[in-house]
């Protein structure tokens, strides 16, 4: 073999070389675009679609208890106002400290809500409802005196409504459409109890 053809052997495998560290460069490039863009689609989805949630403590039995899994969606409230019954997750903050409840929306934008002998009013009239885990209402806070909903303001209810910190409680109190996160969807945990949320 000559000089001219071991230049030119040399040229061909410096060539091929170089391809091969592009294309492993590019392999990587778009290996990297893609984990990104899954990534950001996650985060979007969390974000503005649907997002999981555990359930803490007993407030909402015997609807949900505590433990379970859940997914909460939030495109509907982009699109239409929370209804009577729906079950939401909002922020709640408390000495500066943000966290999240679990309740039953009872009171609507605009209505007056009372609870009296166990009896749930709304605009003075008797509330038919079967979500309470019991017949009876022990406490009945700050809706013993009837209360005015402001407008994109809502009155909550835990389903265990003997064991929930709730709208009676000051502390809590009308919880605001802007505090709203989203809506309760699906229970997903336990897979025995697979299967959409009770609203109606």
């Amino acid at each position: 073999m000559n000089e001219y053809e071991e230049a030119n052997n040399l040229k061909v495998s410096e060539e091929k070389e170089s391809k091969a560290v592009k294309g492993f460069i590019w392999q990587a490039v778009e290996t990297i675009v893609y984990f990104i863009g899954i990534f950001l689609c996650v985060i979007l989805l969390q974000r503005y679609v649907v997002q999981p949630v555990e359930v803490d403590g007993r407030s909402m039995e015997a609807t949900l208890y505590n433990a379970d899994h859940l997914l909460l969606e939030k495109l509907s409230y982009r699109f239409s106002d929370p209804e009577r019954f729906d079950v939401v997750v909002f922020r709640h903050y408390e000495d500066g400290v943000e966290s999240y409840y679990i309740k039953r929306i009872i009171g609507l934008p605009g209505e007056t809500v009372r609870i009296e002998d166990s009896v749930i009013y709304i605009n003075g009239e008797v509330l038919v409802e079967d979500f309470g885990k019991d017949d009876t209402i022990r406490f009945s806070g700050i809706a013993i005196d009837e209360i005015i909903i402001g407008e994109d303001e809502y009155f909550v209810l835990g389903d265990n409504r003997n064991n929930s910190k709730d709208s009676r409680d000051p502390e809590v109190g009308l919880v605001s459409r802007e505090s709203i996160a989203g809506r309760a969807w699906v229970r997903i945990w336990p897979l025995g109890d697979f299967g959409l949320i009770r609203h109606e």
